[in-house]
């Protein structure tokens, strides 16, 4: 069995250069060696839609494009930061888009890949939130707008995001159990793969008397999060920002 690697949360913005170089130099080399590669949202910070023309959205797509040019198996999940990631970014970077959540085989096991957000059911007023902007008639809307005013959006809806999340201890944005247990029993898997909490980590549990894992990747603030799964299983592993 060759490995699988996951990353999500790179929350890639122009003023974080190091994050952006980081990824580049993970898709030019351990990536290279992967069997598929597979990104469970937030790849970008903000993505304004597909016709973004702005220098980070050209370089990111770019590296992706060469990097499934090689011959390399790339897919992209849409986060709570990128929803507006369509079809032209797929086929500007040669990376499928994955409906969010997905099954997948790894190894001959099936496996419940998700951002991660809709397993935080506590937290009822982002459940709200999400709702609304993955309408597609509001989508549809918003990307009718110049892209000077959804760039002005896009910054106000983060400092939003910053000032809602100050206020709220971490356990209570973090994923429900029961969520979890009821999106696996529905699925049919005892292996489930998310981001989106930024708390990396794998945590084995028992699941109607059989053992399950959930493996949740950790983001890209500080040092790049990958999660490798290979015959022995999951795997965290960090890369430090050079």
């Amino acid at each position: 069995m060759t490995t699988t690697l996951f990353v999500s949360d790179l929350h890639l913005d122009a003023g974080r250069p190091r994050a952006t170089a980081a990824f580049r130099e993970f898709l030019a080399g351990e990536a290279r060696g992967a069997s598929h590669l597979y990104i469970l949202g937030d790849l970008f910070e903000f993505w304004i839609g597909d016709d973004d023309d702005q220098p980070l959205a050209r370089e990111v797509t770019a590296a992706l494009a060469d990097y499934t040019r090689g011959g390399n198996a790339c897919s992209v999940m849409r986060g709570n930061r990128d929803f507006l990631l369509g079809p032209r970014f797929a086929d500007l970077t040669g990376a499928r888009l994955l409906t969010d959540p997905s099954v997948v085989d790894i190894g001959g096991e099936s496996v419940l890949l998700t951002h991660g957000d809709l397993l935080c059911t506590d937290d009822h007023a982002y459940q709200r939130y999400r709702k609304r902007v993955n309408d597609p008639r509001l989508q549809r809307l918003f990307r009718a707008l110049p892209r000077s005013w959804r760039r002005a959006a896009g910054a106000e809806g983060r400092r939003r995001s910053r000032r809602y999340s100050a206020g709220r201890p971490a356990a209570y944005m973090d994923v429900n159990a029961e969520a979890v247990a009821a999106a696996m029993r529905q699925a049919g898997v005892r292996r489930l793969v998310h981001g989106h909490t930024h708390r990396p980590g794998i945590h084995r549990f028992a699941l109607d008397g059989q053992q399950a894992i959930r493996a949740v990747l950790g983001d890209w603030y500080d040092q790049g999060s990958v999660l490798a799964w290979s015959a022995t299983g999951p795997e965290l592993r960090s890369r430090a920002f050079g």
